[in-house]
């Protein structure tokens, strides 16, 4: 038996709802605050994450799956959404556009990495990236967008941290402080960091060592060392998520796991996943559409990965019973005009929104039933050559067991189970 590959999973039709609900919930939402929806392609030529992602994260240095295609170009199955819709964002001009410009996406990413709750090879991301405006009101609006994201799906016990780690011009010299403090223990350091310390001393307080994270957390703070613009924009982002009644705390150990990032970034983390707590995380960038060749854009996002909200979801038994896959007419047939018959009319019921399901297996009308039963159906209708006759049939409530006769048009039927379900 040929088994999935490891760390990817099947979505089955009775999860497929849930996915469905929260895609929805995401759309809905962007819709409010002007996002539209971009797709791109699942691949991309492996130099755009490695310039706009950063060549000292661990997602390039280590999770990348990565190919050379047939033309003997690298080709990388994308490990994020941000450097793909700045791509597309200097590609189609979209800066030509009145800005700012307000994309959204629901993505499939991969990243080859240890397979445990909350962590897949093959994951799902809901996103949005906003370009062209700089504002603390922009990283309120970003950040209450996800804020509203998660609340519209009635996931309890979520919190939001926010930090800044400052520009180019105020990271060089905490850069500084960073390396002699990492310095003192260079003997302990993993040999990736002790790479990142000569390169970018920031990835080593994202490391996922044990011992790199010890040493970590005694390391001095970005946050304590902000240049006086970046100290102003972070003051202007909590003043306006004050004002909107968005509660979050500052976390300084917040450094995000991308080396785009620059001033505000922040994570919405769970209380019901443990070691992945992070269900929503971003921040602002700013040099990153001109390092992929763009003109000077400012841009801040987030990424929320539906795998982890799902956990969440299910662990909080929320929206489970909301979430109704169940027929709302399952119509029984006695014979073959019958079957005929009752395609003709779920065909019909269909067309004007009515879940309508019938036998497709040769049961008995006894084993009909039952099937409806297992199928949830709300109500039922038998359809044999009397009924086609009369032009009528016996419409039964399936919970209460009650019975009315019906017109076998699609308009009376469909009247009557309206009518039914208000009662």
């Amino acid at each position: 038996m040929i088994t999935k590959p490891r760390g990817t999973e099947d979505v089955l039709p009775e999860e497929s709802k849930l996915w469905q609900n929260i895609e929805n919930t995401a759309r809905k939402v962007c819709e409010l605050y002007g996002y539209k929806e971009i797709r791109t392609p699942v691949f991309e030529h492996t130099e755009l994450f490695q310039r706009g992602v950063g060549d000292t994260t661990d997602v390039v240095q280590k999770e990348m799956y990565t190919f050379e295609d047939k033309g003997g170009r690298s080709i990388t199955l994308k490990p994020e959404g941000t450097a793909t819709l700045v791509r597309s964002y200097i590609e189609n001009s979209l800066y030509a556009n009145p800005q700012p410009t307000k994309l959204s996406y629901i993505i499939p990413c991969f990243r080859y990495e240890k397979p445990q709750s909350g962590r897949l090879r093959e994951f799902h991301q809901f996103g949005i990236e906003c370009f062209g405006a700089s504002s603390p009101t922009t990283d309120a609006e970003v950040i209450s967008l996800a804020y509203m994201f998660l609340n519209e799906l009635k996931i309890t016990g979520v919190k939001l941290n926010i930090n800044s780690i400052g520009c180019p011009v105020c990271k060089k010299d905490y850069n500084e402080k960073l390396k002699a403090y990492f310095e003192q223990y260079r003997a302990e350091l993993c040999p990736t960091c002790l790479e990142r310390l000569e390169k970018n001393p920031m990835r080593i307080i994202d490391c996922k060592s044990e011992i790199c994270s010890r040493i970590a957390k005694d390391a001095p703070k970005m946050i304590d060392h902000l240049c006086e613009d970046c100290h102003s924009h972070f003051e202007g982002v909590k003043e306006r998520l004050d004002n909107m009644g968005v509660e979050y705390t500052i976390n300084p150990d917040i450094v995000r796991g991308l080396d785009y990032y620059t001033k505000t970034v922040f994570e919405f983390v769970s209380d019901a996943l443990g070691a992945q707590s992070t269900v929503c995380g971003g921040g602002r960038y700013s040099g990153l559409v001109e390092e992929l060749g763009g003109k000077p854009a400012d841009g801040i996002g987030f990424a929320a990965g539906l795998e982890r909200l799902i956990l969440v979801i299910k662990k909080q038994q929320q929206n489970a019973e909301k979430l109704d896959t169940a027929p709302d007419l399952f119509i029984a047939c006695m014979g073959e005009n019958a079957e005929k018959f009752a395609q003709k009319l779920i065909f019909e019921l269909r067309l004007m929104g009515v879940h309508a399901e019938q036998d497709l297996c040769g049961r008995s009308l006894k084993a009909q039933m039952k099937y409806a039963d297992k199928l949830s159906a709300k109500f039922s209708v038998v359809i044999g050559d009397d009924e086609i006759t009369k032009k009528s049939a016996i419409l039964k409530d399936m919970n209460t067991g009650e019975t009315v006769e019906v017109s076998m048009t699609p308009e009376d039927i469909c009247k009557s189970i309206n009518k039914e379900a208000k009662n």
